[in-house]
């Protein structure tokens, strides 16, 4: 583990793998390194580049600094990739997948090629999300972190499978309670939900956004449209791939996307 230290102060944890062309995977909602970290896919790809995977702020090994805004993700990213020797490929997943857009609009040539994967954006009308924001803020705002997780997890399941979660990976739950105050951080990545279209414009380099064939349905029209948006970039399904896609399906698409060849050669 290394760390290096933000333009904010901040302290950012990572691990850096391999040889080659510099990747950093930028994860999603309450993942880092030790905890739907990408560890595997950083593995596989290490055979080809050099890989960091690190603890957003407020994450596992990395500290935080009050008060939260995006940009300084976004100084996080850039710290890593001066520390790093840039520039980078950049892969971002779910809410991370933003955060990666947002970083390649306003990080210039410091990103090469920038790949998304499922980025839960919607269309249509954005007061339902605003209603998910406002709670989940006041939530954390009263220290209520299992509540949090629970309106956050309630998105995709319904409270009987919410509740026998909780019961069954009570280890996992208390993992993302540690990190619960981070969801509200996602929240101002996201905006009012809808996609980024002016960070999009502003992308110059070959993207390429993904989506699982078992994935998120709702978002489909919303990174269509973000598709187009972007002057140079490619749709892709991942067959038989969930919101949680496995290494052994995203490593080959991310190497024929980064350098033309999906066969990891050693």
């Amino acid at each position: 583990m290394e760390k290096v230290t933000s333009k904010d102060g901040t302290q950012i944890a990572y691990d850096k793998t391999g040889n080659g062309p510099l990747v950093i995977i930028v994860n999603g909602a309450l993942g880092y390194r030790e905890f739907y970290g990408n560890k595997e896919l950083a593995q596989m790809l290490s055979k080809e580049f050099t890989v960091i995977i690190y603890d957003r702020r407020g994450r596992g090994e990395s500290t935080d600094t009050p008060p939260y805004q995006v940009k300084k993700e976004i100084e996080d990213i850039e710290a890593l990739i001066d520390a790093a020797g840039g520039p980078a490929l950049l892969y971002g997943v779910s809410s991370g997948a933003v955060l990666s857009l947002k970083a390649a609009a306003h990080l210039g040539n410091k990103i090469s090629k920038l790949a998304l994967y499922e980025p839960p954006l919607r269309t249509g009308d954005t007061k339902e999300f605003a209603k998910y924001t406002q709670q989940m803020n006041e939530l954390l705002a009263a220290g209520r972190r299992s509540d949090a997780v629970a309106l956050f997890m309630g998105n995709g399941m319904s409270p009987e499978e919410l509740e026998d979660f909780r019961k069954t990976h009570e280890e996992e739950w208390k993992i993302r309670e540690a990190v619960a105050p981070t969801l509200a951080y996602e929240n101002a990545i996201l905006g009012d939900g809808l996609p980024p279209i002016k960070d999009a414009k502003a992308v110059k380099i070959p993207v390429l956004v993904m989506n699982g064939e078992k994935g998120i349905p709702f978002i489909h029209e919303a990174i269509d449209i973000l598709t187009k948006a972007f002057p140079d970039a490619q749709r892709k399904t991942i067959e038989g791939q969930t919101h949680v896609p496995s290494a052994t399906a995203m490593a080959p698409a991310l190497m024929k996307f980064f350098v033309g060849k999906e066969v990891l050669t050693h």
